[in-house]
């Protein structure tokens, strides 16, 4: 098919350039540095280690510029035409594309893939300098002294480690009685353990009332219960989820259905307009890259006529940090909630030679299966390097 793609940024989306791919380039350094300042025990010593910020975010800079050009290469490569503008749905088949210059595309097909944004809290104080959301964490002058995270889910934790595995001191401030809502509640207490162990306080439970100044910090007023606590804090990271971004893409004007913000959409990934489909974090089903990428290529299949639905697809889910975190299928807790008959597999890692030389033995593996057929519904990992074993738990 002839193939245009209209981009008002880079190339790439958010895990490319302001997700996945920058946090890690920065959590695999202070991954590095967590083990040089802690090796004592395993027979590195370092000297005065320490971190050049600079060069860390030129190299954090680096990594995703040349992955961005690998995108644009292929896309050449390819013969896709990119439009550098923003893409608003002019009517089943048509595009406005606003840039330098105004045009209009038409096609026989139109997939909507514009992503999603972090998620904004109102309330006291959210405007002032130092109150930031993901977006700005990846781009700091400097490492904070101190920094309270208001969020508790997989982007918040990730920061929280990767912050604290630098020196800084870390509050994470989260409204649901436990931090990691979706994640196996065994591996979350486990998770819990060890960032705890690691500086970091947690708060459940917890509600932000309001920012002020404060003698060249912030004091982030927290309603905890019954109690009102202050803490004061050099940076405060709003990092409660994100949403599905549909602002300005002329969707509700044409007639595609919105629901509660995302692209309502069959198992096609096409919305109630024929001919008009929506993949990745605007449509909420699943918001992860390898998710979009998958639900892309099922549209396109879909629309150019070569077969029928895939199904709902097996998704991995992982969190990078000290100990890692990966899990696919149901949780424990969801099969209980459901019913769903399981029997139950633990082995705990300090029984693997591995995992002890990775000093993760506090880490295990739990296998799910159904009580009848023995089928795996479900594997939660916790312990190092379980992001690169989870495809084939996913597999099985």
């Amino acid at each position: 098919a002839e193939t245009h793609l209209v981009e008002k940024e880079n190339l790439g989306g958010t895990c490319l350039n302001v997700g996945c791919i920058p946090t890690k380039a920065l959590l695999h350094t202070a991954e590095l540095y967590h083990a040089v300042r802690n090796g004592e025990r395993i027979g590195l010593k370092g000297e005065s280690v320490t971190i050049d910020w600079q060069a860390l975010m030129n190299r954090k800079q680096s990594v995703v510029r040349r992955l961005v050009g690998g995108v644009g290469g292929l896309l050449k490569a390819n013969g896709v035409t990119v439009h550098k503008g923003t893409g608003e749905l002019a009517g089943p088949g048509s595009v406005k594309v606003h840039g330098a210059e105004e045009e209009v595309l038409t096609a026989d097909v139109v997939v909507v893939s514009t992503g999603s944004v972090p998620v904004k809290l109102n309330f006291p104080g959210a405007d002032l300098p130092g109150v930031i959301d993901s977006t700005g964490a990846l781009s700091l002058p400097k490492p904070p002294e101190s920094m309270v995270i208001v969020g508790g889910g997989v982007i918040g934790i990730e920061f929280a480690a990767l912050c604290a595995a630098l020196g800084s001191k870390v509050t994470v401030v989260e409204l649901l009685p436990e931090i990691l809502p979706g994640i196996d509640s065994e591996i979350v207490l486990a998770l819990k353990k060890n960032l705890s162990k690691e500086g970091i306080v947690f708060l459940n439970g917890a509600k932000l009332e309001s920012v002020n100044q404060a003698a060249g910090a912030l004091a982030a007023k927290v309603q905890v219960g019954a109690e009102t606590r202050e803490i004061v804090a050099e940076i405060v990271l709003v990092a409660v989820g994100r949403r599905a971004f549909t602002d300005g893409a002329g969707l509700e004007a044409s007639g595609v259905k919105l629901e509660r913000g995302k692209v309502a959409v069959d198992e096609n990934y096409q919305t109630n307009v024929p001919g008009v489909y929506a993949i990745g974090d605007c449509n909420g089903i699943t918001m992860l890259a390898h998710a979009a990428s998958h639900q892309g290529i099922a549209a396109v299949e879909h629309a150019l006529g070569h077969g029928g639905t895939h199904g709902q697809p097996i998704v991995p889910a992982c969190i990078y940090i000290r100990p890692e975190v990966a899990a696919v299928g149901i949780t424990e807790d969801k099969a209980k909630e459901q019913g769903i008959a399981y029997r139950k597999g633990v082995f705990p890692l300090a029984g693997n030679g591995k995992a002890m030389i990775d000093e993760g033995e506090s880490g295990f593996i739990k296998i799910l299966a159904g009580a009848q057929y023995g089928e795996i519904i479900g594997v939660h990992m916790v312990g190092p390097r379980v992001t690169e074993m989870i495809g084939e738990a996913t597999l099985a």
